[in-house]
């Protein structure tokens, strides 16, 4: 995994998002177990305890669980992933929307962009 940490946001919520990412985009499989804190945190190049707060949230967000005797793993709940994906995609189309408004854009133009712009890519 790449781990790409600036120091623009608390480093426990860019290693939050950068493994959400990991889940909803499939490099981390339903049910599949993660390395251990320090293996992460050595992997990622941070503390061990940032990396463990960030597994902590993961898991109040229930994208990750705790079996005590063999470590974490990804949830199986495939309805919990996809909410979170689509939350992903919500987000990152109203900031879209949001810069295309902000350029003068308006709705019928921002549509007509993006079918062009699908067009084009099935080519």
């Amino acid at each position: 995994m790449q781990w790409n940490i600036d120091s623009e946001r608390p480093v426990y919520i860019q290693l939050l998002e950068l493994i959400q990412a990991n889940i909803i985009s499939g490099n981390f499989k339903p049910g599949d177990k993660l390395p251990s804190v320090r293996d992460l945190a050595a992997e990622a190049g941070v503390n061990p305890n940032t990396m463990q707060r960030a597994l902590t949230e993961l898991e109040r967000m229930e994208l990750i669980y705790t079996n005590r005797t063999s470590g974490r793993y990804i949830t199986s709940d495939i309805g919990v992933i996809k909410k979170l994906k689509e939350r992903s995609a919500m987000n990152i189309i109203e900031e879209f929307l949001d810069k295309m408004k902000k350029i003068g854009f308006n709705e019928e133009e921002i549509l007509e962009l993006l079918t062009k712009a699908l067009k084009e890519m099935r080519k």
